[in-house]
């Protein structure tokens, strides 16, 4: 979990936008296969949404980070 983190943070604002709307869109499509019976491992779902969180996360800690260094500057 470490590495993707250290992988995350190294992103800029777009890339981590980019990379929310593909974890997004792959955690829909697990959900659907989840829901018709077709997924093999439910565990899938919940590594999904967690990515999805994670990546959330640090564009808020970005958007955050960027609004104290602009009251400061």
């Amino acid at each position: 979990m470490a590495k993707i983190l250290e992988e995350l943070r190294g992103l800029t604002a777009e890339e981590l936008n980019a990379r929310l709307t593909d974890a997004e869109e792959e955690l829909a499509n697990l959900k659907f296969q989840n829901g018709s019976g077709q997924l093999d491992s439910p565990i899938k779902v919940r590594l999904a949404r967690r990515n999805v969180a994670r990546i959330r996360t640090l564009i808020s800690e970005t958007t955050r980070t960027a609004a104290v260094q602009g009251e400061k500057a």
